[in-house]
């Protein structure tokens, strides 16, 4: 139990400095940088295993409270943008995929399920089905994410991308406690269904929907408190940090140093993508960069809600883009498998 609250401890102690010295996300990435530190130093950290449900629902929840009525009917002008993110998403995972398969010296099953732009757990399920390296693909999805965490925030502060349209959005900031423990109470329930039934990522969807749901028809039970919107931000920059171990950089090296080319040039195909659509539609290209951006669905939605771009387009493109990808996975490795240049390489699982 010590071991939990001092770790804790750190990741909350990384916020408040991040946060003081203004950095972006500084809840998420203080606690995210000050955990993965001390864990790769060799430090006794760990996560408890409800952290992150915490933090996910709390973002969930959070999120959720932007689908107003009128933001409804606006998303729903802009379906052509689910459509051009699928597909977006789904190409990245198989350019990814080629550059790991051809740098990393690993089988292009691990290579596939490593490169694939959905979530970590989902890909590890699919990757032990198929027999893959489940420890490699779960160290690709870690770094992919810390890195697309850390860079993007940085460079949206850098260029000074903020407040575009999320403070245009009214929002009912009323804060209710009864409020919230109902909330809450649907966000667990709606959680534990999705885990009985196997969906991805419930305890960001679930309460995503249920607030969601409940806002579209103007039913506000509460705002969520900003001190809970911290301690979410802290619990799921706690979790992501105790995945890189002492021995994180010395598991597949080949690898990991593809997966940051991999993440390198996926960056630079979204800022081409984002800027051509912003041209096309209109919308703003911060926004349209947060959406198509190969990062996780909290992180890149966290990133939007500090900065407020956009916080509701930028999250429906990232369920959009984890529903896509998700679906498609395991059909397309069948497909891509069977071709030549997947097989002038060595088995290494």
């Amino acid at each position: 139990m010590l071991v939990y609250l001092l770790s804790f401890l750190v990741a909350l102690t990384g916020g408040l400095i991040a946060n003081l010295l203004g950095l972006p996300i500084p809840w998420l990435l203080g606690s995210l940088l000050a955990v993965s530190f001390c864990s790769l130093k060799g430090l006794p950290i760990r996560s408890a295993s409800f952290s992150r449900k915490i933090g996910l629902m709390i973002i969930g929840i959070s999120l959720g409270l932007y689908f107003t009525p009128d933001m409804i009917d606006l998303l729903s002008q802009h379906f052509y943008l689910m459509l051009a993110v699928a597909i977006f998403s789904i190409s990245l995972g198989i350019i990814g995929s080629i550059i790991t398969f051809k740098l990393s010296k690993v089988s292009y099953k691990t290579a596939w399920f490593a490169s694939v732009i959905g979530g970590a757990s989902e890909m590890s399920n699919l990757a032990q089905f198929h027999r893959a390296r489940v420890d490699q693909v779960v160290a690709s999805h870690s770094l992919r994410v810390f890195l697309v965490v850390t860079i993007v925030p940085f460079f949206y502060t850098f260029m000074g991308y903020h407040s575009d349209d999320g403070n245009s959005i009214d929002l009912n900031q009323t804060i209710s406690l009864i409020g919230l423990i109902i909330l809450f109470a649907l966000s667990t329930a709606g959680a534990k269904i999705f885990e009985l039934i196997n969906w991805s990522n419930p305890w960001t969807f679930a309460p995503l929907i249920v607030a969601a749901g409940l806002t579209s028809f103007d039913v506000h039970l509460s705002s969520i408190p900003p001190i809970l919107s911290y301690l979410g931000q802290v619990c799921i920059g706690w979790t992501l940090g105790t995945k890189f171990q002492p021995n994180f950089f010395k598991t597949a090296p080949r690898l990991l140093l593809a997966t940051v080319v991999c993440v390198m040039v996926h960056l630079i195909l979204t800022v081409i993508v984002s800027l051509s659509l912003a041209s096309w539609t209109g919308i703003n290209v911060a926004i349209l960069g947060l959406g198509f951006s190969p990062g996780g669905v909290a992180e890149m939605t966290i990133t939007a809600k500090t900065l407020q771009l956009g916080v509701p387009f930028v999250t429906m493109l990232h369920v959009i883009r984890m529903i896509a990808v998700i679906s498609t996975a395991g059909i397309l490795y069948r497909y891509l498998s069977k071709l030549r240049f997947t097989k002038d390489q060595l088995i290494d699982d």
